[in-house]
């Protein structure tokens, strides 16, 4: 692990966050950097303990995007409240995973890319909803969560690096720094380390990302043509820029 991905995780280590860690510090193809502290990406933060919310909030975290289906948020709650903090519900509509259940003959890659294909076209609106609340400097510092913090969270994530103008190899090597965090999550949770409580994949192989990255530019034009049809703005791409990039 290099510095920079030092950087990335050791800072953020909590216990009952597994998948927490800054979206910061990657470049971008016109030589600026994602700015650190300003966007994380995290597993769901309904478990922190009174201990954790003190380090949560020492961390300044102004606006948590819970990205759970409403059903997910009414049977394991939300994160708990405290002054200065807003909380924002957006469902990006999909399928359940188990409508397309993953048969081990096929390319794992493969099959995560066609479920995040899927997701982009039921839940355009919600994806561009989350980036645009990512655009908005007034939010900032913002976490994004779903259960795992692996695929809807991903998603966000990437559709955001991608549209600041990192590289998909990088895009791809951070959502595939979440396979670190889904073995802390397994590890941790009350299911134990050799059960599967999500019913989904849980790896995450880079070749996913880069897949889905470049079928979406295929089929729109552009990530930042994608999120404009789902209702994200031109001045909101802009801000994103501006107060997201050094």
């Amino acid at each position: 692990m290099d510095a920079t991905e030092q950087n990335r995780r050791s800072p953020y280590l909590f216990d009952t966050l597994f998948n927490f860690r800054d979206v910061g510090g990657y470049a971008t193809r016109d030589g600026r950097t994602v700015r650190w502290r300003r966007l994380y990406r995290s597993d769901s933060p309904h478990r922190l303990t009174a201990t954790d919310v003190e380090a949560f909030a020492a961390i300044g975290v102004r606006t948590v995007v819970d990205l759970r289906r409403p059903y997910e948020v009414t049977r394991d709650g939300r994160v708990p409240g405290f002054d200065g903090l807003a909380y924002r519900h957006i469902h990006p509509e999909h399928r359940e995973w188990a409508e397309s259940r993953y048969d081990s003959t096929t390319d794992l890659a493969r099959y995560l890319a066609d479920r995040y294909r899927d997701l982009t076209d039921t839940g355009a609106r919600g994806l561009a909803e989350a980036v645009g609340v990512i655009a908005d400097p007034a939010a900032a510092p913002v976490m994004v969560h779903c259960v795992a913090g692996k695929d809807r969270t991903g998603l966000v994530c990437a559709l955001t690096l991608a549209a600041l103008g990192v590289a998909d190899d990088d895009i791809a090597a951070d959502y595939a720094l979440t396979d670190e965090g889904m073995a802390r999550y397994l590890t941790s949770t009350v299911a134990g380390p050799d059960t599967n409580p999500l019913g989904v994949p849980l790896a995450c192989p880079p070749e996913a990302m880069a897949l889905f990255l470049g079928e979406l530019r295929h089929r729109y034009g552009s990530v930042e043509e994608y999120l404009m049809a789902g209702g994200l703005t031109a001045d909101q791409l802009t801000t994103l820029r501006d107060h997201l990039l050094d």
